[in-house]
């Protein structure tokens, strides 16, 4: 697996919008450019710190189980032209200690798991670091938003420790399933193209095409279930799990989910 490296942070220009129309004096404008590129430093840094502890307990879990939770870890930093048009879309001050009190996504984790039960794990270990504080928690998988959207949020405290203070930085940290991460993947980029206005026929699609997405993950579980229950049973002399080839009847059975078995495809 190859986890998503940040970027440098970009030196901030100057984005319409982020100098107030009554700083005009060159001396207070380069001192705001100066906080903005410190803002965005200890957001790096934030989240530099998160994907290590994740990164850690992933190769523990890994080492001691046997088992990898996680599929795929990535990271990103919002850009200050995105902070600057949200503040104004939302009204929020553009100053580093606003910024910070109310804008809790411009740094970001996303964690992709194999599995809901997965996702629970990875969340309980994260809550378990004695240095993360639990901000906000939003669980879009046992409450889905209107059009679909699945997905467990949580906003992270982590401290960064610098040269002259430490930092408490908020993090938000999306865990998702493959098919969570691939739907919400082709919404953003559906949103993107119709530049928020989706037609009402693709919306009702969209919808449909979550609903067979939550299907895949729950019977996918179900045959997760099954093997380790399978493996479980088969153990080695020394108790160690010995890995069975996949049982005929689970192949069916993930073959007859995902609509590849035969009869679908109309071969005799």
């Amino acid at each position: 697996m190859t986890d998503a490296h940040l970027p440098p942070v970009p030196t901030p220009h100057l984005p319409v919008g982020i100098v107030p129309e009554h700083v005009t004096d060159p001396e207070a404008v380069a001192d705001l450019v100066h906080e903005m590129r410190r803002l965005l430093m200890t957001y790096k840094f934030g989240i530099d710190e998160v994907m290590t502890k994740i990164t850690v307990l992933r190769d523990e879990f890994r080492s001691i189980h046997d088992y990898n939770p996680i599929e795929h870890l990535g990271s990103r930093l919002k850009s200050l032209d995105s902070i600057v048009a949200k503040a104004q879309r939302k009204g929020i001050e553009l100053t580093p200690d606003v910024l910070r009190s109310r804008m809790f996504d411009i740094a970001g984790v996303r964690i992709t798991c194999g599995f809901v039960s997965d996702i629970d794990r990875v969340r309980d270990m994260l809550l378990g670091q004695a240095d993360l504080t639990l901000l906000e928690e939003r669980d879009y998988i046992r409450e889905p938003k209107a059009n679909g959207y699945k997905s467990l949020h949580l906003i992270l405290e982590v401290p960064v420790y610098l040269s002259d203070r430490v930092e408490p930085v908020a993090v938000e940290v999306q865990l998702r399933t493959i098919a969570m991460d691939f739907w919400a993947s082709l919404e953003h980029k559906i949103y993107y193209k119709f530049d928020r206005d989706v037609p009402e026929h693709i919306l009702t699609d969209l919808k449909l095409a979550a609903d067979v997405a939550s299907q895949l993950d729950r019977s996918m579980e179900r045959i997760h279930d099954e093997v380790k229950v399978v493996a479980a049973s088969d153990g080695g002399p020394d108790g160690a799990s010995v890995r069975p080839p996949l049982p005929p009847g689970v192949l069916a059975a993930l073959l007859r989910s995902t609509g590849l078995d035969g009869d679908s495809r109309g071969e005799s």
